[in-house]
């Protein structure tokens, strides 16, 4: 019987100075966008996993750039509890993205539903869902990266975009058929 070992975190602290302040918003969004949970005082943490290693060395970059600098360490939770907290805390930061997103998807069904209603059956409004849904599989590539541990929403919003592409396919015969009516 193999046990499972502890998920390795790495636990950043960032010290930065007060202004100008876009540093720290770099920093800042940097470190959201690879997923890091913000501890508070300058101190994020993430899993130690293959994917997040480009975004802590923009991070870091970033910080030396404003004349600051990160300290990164390599942790585990001293206890099962303490990991298990941590590994709770990431994953419920990705339910409320994933929450977020399938919103966004019901905002393209409803917007799909809307220029049905009206006929508006343009390639201009075509071109402009297509980039409404390239947006929502660019946003379900990133989360899904961030997504490590699988939080429960995953699997929704996964059908959620496959809806929305056969929405789009479905509005694009109606356009292409509209347009050759004419």
């Amino acid at each position: 019987m193999t046990e499972e070992l502890p998920t390795r975190w790495l636990v950043l602290v960032v010290r930065l100075p007060a202004q100008p302040s876009r540093h720290r918003v770099a920093v800042w969004r940097e470190l959201r966008r690879v997923g890091a949970l913000s501890l508070g005082q300058g101190t994020w943490t993430l899993p130690d996993v293959p994917g997040v290693a480009a975004g802590v060395a923009r991070a870091i970059e970033l910080a030396e750039r404003g004349s600051g600098e990160v300290v990164v360490l390599a942790a585990t939770g001293r206890e099962e509890p303490d990991s298990a907290r941590l590994e709770e805390m990431f994953t419920a930061e990705r339910q409320e993205e994933w929450s977020e997103f399938l919103a966004d998807c019901g905002k393209f069904d409803a917007e799909i539903d809307k220029e049905l209603r009206k006929g508006k059956l343009t390639m201009a409004e075509l071109e402009e869902e297509e980039q409404s849904l390239e947006r929502l599989r660019r946003w379900h590539r990133d989360l899904k990266a961030r997504d490590v541990f699988g939080a429960p929403a995953a699997a929704e919003a996964q059908e959620r975009l496959q809806h929305c592409a056969d929405r789009l396919a479905d509005y694009t015969e109606q356009v292409f058929q509209a347009l050759h009516q004419q």
